[in-house]
């Protein structure tokens, strides 16, 4: 599925090459299964993005995806958070990429949601929608914090939602995500730098290191998420491993 490839770039980190891929990339829209209103808010995202300021776009591109978690594009941030399962994950997709005789040939975690669409795009059509059908309710809720934010990158989650097959209520999940406080104020951002004591002081020594404030790491930041209740929102789907 070809046209997961141009999602993935277009989710992926603003690159100027992009600009002069743009024909293609709408050849490759056009062509694709996405209905006539998706293809027409996927073409008007490309056209959009390609010919305004590049730095522009790479600067609301951080704000956006950088700046606390509700709208991480690592999938399992909004499944695990930092729980141990997420560990576990992160090896089972990695085993299916190794399966499927592919290796990660960059610096980044299995579950970023452009290398996963790479990845589902070698794997044919049915698996493509299969693996997309396992992420639908990720998904959703990402459209719909995008859709609040007022942000056009909610094109690209309506259009995988449209190519995974599954329907979810929307309107449902908008009426939680409304409710949300968001995490990329200064405010909320500033609790996640808020002092904890920690000391450093051996046990058979009576003097120590003193306490000191120990401040996240950029990864770390990203702890203000309170996932959703998505139990309900989709329709059951038959279990179809990619």
């Amino acid at each position: 599925m070809q046209v997961l490839q141009v999602i993935s770039l277009l989710l992926d980190y603003p690159q100027s090459g992009l600009a002069e891929a743009r024909d293609d990339l709408h050849e490759i829209i056009q062509a694709s299964p996405l209905t006539d209103t998706n293809k027409a808010q996927l073409s008007a995202f490309l056209d959009r993005r390609t010919t305004g300021d590049l730095m522009d776009w790479q600067s609301e591109y951080d704000g956006l995806f950088e700046r606390g978690r509700s709208l991480s594009l690592l999938l399992f941030e909004h499944v695990h958070g930092e729980s141990r399962d997420r560990g576990q994950a992160m090896v089972d997709l990695m085993n299916q990429y190794h399966e499927a005789g592919l290796d990660i040939g960059i610096r980044e975690l299995p579950d970023y949601i452009p290398l996963y669409l790479e990845f589902l795009s070698t794997q044919g059509d049915e698996n493509a929608r299969a693996g997309l059908a396992e992420v639908a309710h990720i998904l959703a809720v990402l459209a719909c914090r995008l859709e609040n934010r007022k942000s056009d990158y909610a094109a690209m989650a309506h259009a995988l939602l449209d190519l995974s097959g599954v329907e979810i209520d929307l309107n449902d999940v908008r009426q939680q995500v409304v409710k949300e406080e968001r995490d990329d104020t200064p405010k909320a951002l500033d609790k996640v730098w808020e002092e904890e004591v920690v000391t450093f002081t051996g046990a058979d020594s009576n003097a120590g290191c003193p306490t000191a404030q120990n401040r996240p790491s950029e990864q770390q930041r990203r702890d203000q998420f309170i996932p959703l209740n998505t139990d309900d929102l989709s329709k059951p789907a038959k279990p179809v491993g990619i």
